[in-house]
């Protein structure tokens, strides 16, 4: 007798042999509930017979990385040898490698994807009394960004075919403090852009790309991150650029916006010691950086 399996109670079965499995012939199998498994075995079940299970796992940093892993601990350590943890001249290499990438001016790198999305509302001064949409289908840090600058979240409904944000419904919940909108490019797929971007300019207001899933995406020609005023990238290691830790990058095509984010990220301070402004301590670290200049 074959031993029960623990995932399928009260299941019975009893071996049959080859000359037995032949005279049966499938006909009668399949009456009798006769179950053949991919070992050759064939097995008589009284009831339902689940075969072994094998366990597929979503993602696989290991396999990932390992075509990579001498390039990899070469960086690594040219990193310890240089001593320049912090925003060093891997950042800095990073940072123009994403700009040319995502077909934008600038690229800044910060802590993380949830940070480049605060930085990029902080950077335009939202804040209380504010209202900023977003879609109702998307990660936390979406809305949490802009809860944490002071800001009303306002949900738009999303379409059924994409997942994404429906333009139309942003459309009617625009009011007099709407100040943003987020559109998230789930899962890789950018959202409609073009009304999007048609109803930002028509009343005002920035348009902040959330496309921690989708570097490298296209729509209509361009790339994820130079479709509205900036665009928000995570290099959390299971996302599309993944690092061994946490990491993002925020990309735009207007100097002003670099700037201010660029002085943000680090405390508002410029020059050392001396801080124009309250900012927040986000800073992109060289071996994270290290490791996305191999893989990019």
């Amino acid at each position: 007798m074959r031993e029960k399996s623990k995932s399928c109670p009260s299941i019975q079965l009893a071996a049959v042999t080859d000359t037995d499995f032949a005279e049966k012939g499938n006909a009668t199998m399949a009456m009798s509930n006769d179950v053949a498994v991919s070992d050759g075995s064939q097995y008589l079940a009284a009831d339902t017979y689940c075969p072994p299970v094998q366990s597929v796992p979503l993602f696989d940093i290991q396999r990932q990385m390992a075509p990579l892993r001498s390039e990899i601990d070469a960086a690594i350590s040219s990193v310890f040898d240089s001593g320049q943890f912090v925003l060093g001249p891997e950042v800095k290499t990073l940072e123009s490698k994403i700009a040319v990438f995502c077909q934008s001016n600038f690229a800044v790198g910060c802590a993380s994807g949830s940070d480049a999305l605060l930085l990029a509302l902080m950077a335009a001064e939202i804040g209380a009394g504010d209202e900023v949409i977003v879609p109702s289908y998307t990660f936390f840090s979406t809305a949490s960004a802009v809860t944490r600058v002071g800001a009303k979240v306002v949900f738009a409904d999303i379409e059924p075919t994409t997942f994404n944000i429906d333009p139309t419904d942003v459309a009617r919940r625009i009011t007099k403090q709407t100040k943003a909108i987020i559109p998230v490019h789930l899962f890789g797929q950018c959202a409609d852009m073009n009304q999007l971007c048609d109803i930002a300019r028509g009343n005002d207001l920035l348009m902040i790309e959330d496309a921690a899933q989708a570097i490298g995406a296209e729509y209509q020609g361009r790339r994820a991150g130079a479709l509205g005023d900036m665009g928000c990238f995570s290099f959390y290691p299971t996302k599309n650029l993944g690092g061994p830790g946490d990491g993002g990058i925020l990309t735009c095509s207007d100097e002003r916006w670099s700037d201010r984010v660029s002085l943000l990220r680090g405390h508002g301070m410029r020059p050392r010691y001396y801080h124009q402004a309250i900012g927040v301590n986000s800073r992109l670290d060289s071996l994270q950086a290290a490791v996305l200049n191999v893989k990019l």
